[in-house]
């Protein structure tokens, strides 16, 4: 999908832009169109933070580490068993084993089950996934919107450090390390076929943009890919301004 940023960014979302938003998204899901963003992140550019934000703007849910959750549930496992569980150990315990077929691991178990609870999602409502390889999961999925946050690697160790109280050295080795677990969980689980920066839709600056520049680039695609599926003009008859603003917005929380 062909996106021209100047056009999305000519001017800000007005309230009542937001409302049909809102309501297209429900539009689009009864519709059988429901339109997905995937964020996939480099550490410590706040992807996640810019993902609640975004959920928060359009309405529509955000998936994180429910999706583990959730495929937990699939495998018969207890979410106790796997909350410790992540793209990081995933790439922990499966960087010795040999590449055999009986080698199966709960990292391996869980992401088939990850893989299918986010087909599903992306094939039945409107909502924002982050990570969890989601972005190749749904990459035939014509309705996605495959977004990448990044910033300077120097900016990245800025705000994890500060977050954390760390010292710059100690921001710069846990920068380094939980990339590499992320870019290694990329090549592992698409077979050495993707990276974190492959068949993106979109690539957000964090230093350039800020979060909030970040969020508003990313619903501006959103809006502009409900408008081309035709369900924005008639989603915003079929309700008003009023009734819209006055309904709750669902935002499910995710799992830290």
């Amino acid at each position: 999908m062909a996106i021209d940023i100047r056009t999305l960014l000519q001017a800000r979302p007005t309230r009542r832009d937001r409302i049909e938003a809102r309501v297209s998204a429900a539009e689009a899901d009864r519709a059988g169109q429901p339109v997905v963003i995937t964020i996939a992140r480099d550490f410590g550019a706040e992807g996640h933070e810019i993902g609640k934000m975004l959920a928060s703007e359009l309405g529509i849910p955000l998936y994180d580490k429910e999706v583990l959750v959730r495929a937990s549930q699939r495998a018969g496992e207890t979410v106790d068993k796997i909350a410790q569980y992540d793209e990081q150990l995933a790439a922990e315990f499966t960087a010795f084993l040999p590449d055999r077929v009986d080698s199966r691991t709960l990292a391996d178990k869980l992401f088939e089950q990850m893989t299918q609870v986010i087909l599903d999602l992306g094939s039945t409502e409107s909502c924002i996934i982050e990570g969890r390889l989601s972005d190749y999961i749904l990459r035939f999925n014509p309705n996605h919107i495959a977004v990448l946050v990044t910033a300077p690697v120097e900016d990245r160790i800025k705000i994890v450090s500060d977050k954390r109280g760390l010292t710059r050295q100690q921001g710069a080795r846990l920068v380094k390390r939980m990339q590499r677990f992320r870019e290694d969980f990329y090549k592992r689980y698409s077979a050495g076929k993707w990276r974190m920066d492959s068949g993106k839709d979109l690539v957000v600056n964090r230093a350039k943009l800020g979060r909030e520049g970040c969020m508003e680039v990313i619903a501006a695609a959103y809006r502009a890919k409900l408008r081309e599926l035709g369900v924005c003009e008639e989603a915003a008859s079929r309700a008003t301004e009023e009734a819209e603003a006055a309904r709750p917005l669902h935002v499910p929380a995710t799992v830290e």
